[in-house]
């Protein structure tokens, strides 16, 4: 049995905002800066301050933002807080609202110092024409509008950042081809690690979900699920079958996605073998037919992946329609709200047996008919 070090389980990612003082191209200088560290599920840091820019803001920004060169009189200017971005930043993949202008801005305040900053970037405005597409614009405040996602301080990073966050959990949710995970996880030379899974297990948590087994170059070798993903993931590296082996030889990192309940595990399951289409996946599908789902229309909630979230299955005119995860009530009672946040599915056989099965056999917190 291998077990792997720690450092290569767990994708990073620098989510954030940044006001500047416009200007000409290349000579703007940074006003505010928030920066939430985001593993994945949860926020793990963060950094959020007014920078002094040592230059005048343009009378349009102090319009927009309502920062003006008074309140940055006392702020710390970049040099003072570089080390602090850096320290935050370091393993991490950039994410941003328009990562371009945010990676650029960054880039030129640190070649002021001298310093080469790279990272590699995401952008939450491309991700969401892709996997959110035909709304009527990409826009921040717009786009969180039609998605029910609240925005405090439009304008100010901390509010935008934060917004951020929530927009790209919902991202990484409608993403089936985990296409952003598998450009995010970090993975080392295969020769360099350790021989041993213990590790693994520390970072994983013991909830329900889905798990991603990745080789040396990122590609999914193999999805699993569980009500308990640690159990889960114990249980195959101490299979001896064939494929559990070769697995086991060719693992370097495992990334997981936690779904709040076993109904929403099993459906993202289903999806996502079929659509990743894993070497060592199989899918045995149900004998039974199931016609229709006997609900013309219904939202099924349930448990999400924390305390204050709920998962919403959405059915509509007997068709199983896909599911999301909501924070608030609001965006449960709009069903265009609700329908522009729902991660489609197949309204497969399959699909609607594993619904039906699941309502006759679990307590579900809420049915609600429309």
């Amino acid at each position: 049995m291998l077990f792997l070090e720690k450092e290569t389980i767990i994708n990073l990612y620098a989510i954030l905002d940044i006001e500047t003082t416009g200007g000409k191209y290349n000579e703007e200088g940074i006003t505010e800066i928030a920066i939430y560290k985001f593993d994945g599920h949860d926020i793990v840091d963060q950094f959020v301050s007014l920078i002094n820019p040592e230059r005048e803001i343009q009378p349009f920004v102090v319009n927009l933002t309502g920062i003006n060169n008074g309140m940055l009189k006392n702020a710390p200017k970049f040099f003072e807080v570089a080390k602090r971005i850096i320290e935050i930043t370091t393993d991490c993949v950039i994410v941003a609202h328009n990562a371009n202008f945010d990676s650029r801005i960054l880039a030129t305040e640190f070649r002021r110092l001298g310093y080469d900053f790279e990272r590699k970037t995401l952008c939450t405005v491309e991700l969401s024409k892709k996997l959110i597409p035909d709304l009527p614009s990409y826009k921040l405040g717009r786009l969180c509008r039609s998605l029910g996602i609240p925005v405090s301080s439009r304008h100010r990073a901390e509010g935008d950042a934060i917004a951020t966050v929530q927009l790209f959990k919902l991202l990484l949710n409608k993403d089936t081809t985990k296409t952003i995970v598998k450009n995010a996880v970090k993975t080392e030379n295969p020769r360099n690690l350790a021989p041993k899974l213990l590790s693994i297990l520390d970072e994983l948590p013991s909830k329900t979900g889905l798990f991603y087994v990745h080789n040396c170059t990122s590609n999914i070798l193999y999805i699993g699920k569980g009500k308990n993903i640690k159990k889960a993931v114990n249980q195959l590296f101490l299979r001896t079958s064939k494929n559990a082996k070769i697995i086991q030889d060719k693992v370097v990192s495992v990334s997981y996605e936690e779904t709040g309940n076993e109904l929403i595990a099993n459906l993202k399951y289903v999806e996502e073998v079929k659509i990743n289409k894993p070497i060592y996946n199989y899918i045995k599908k149900p004998k039974i037919s199931v016609s229709k789902l006997n609900n013309e229309n219904l939202l099924i909630i349930d448990k999400g992946r924390h305390s204050s979230e709920k998962s919403v299955v959405l059915i509509e005119n007997n068709e199983f329609k896909g599911f999301c995860f909501t924070d608030l009530s609001y965006q449960i009672t709009n069903i265009d709200v609700l329908r522009n946040l729902i991660s489609p599915m197949e309204n497969s056989i399959h699909n609607r047996y594993i619904i039906k099965n699941y309502l006759q056999k679990n307590n579900i917190e809420k049915l609600i008919r429309f």
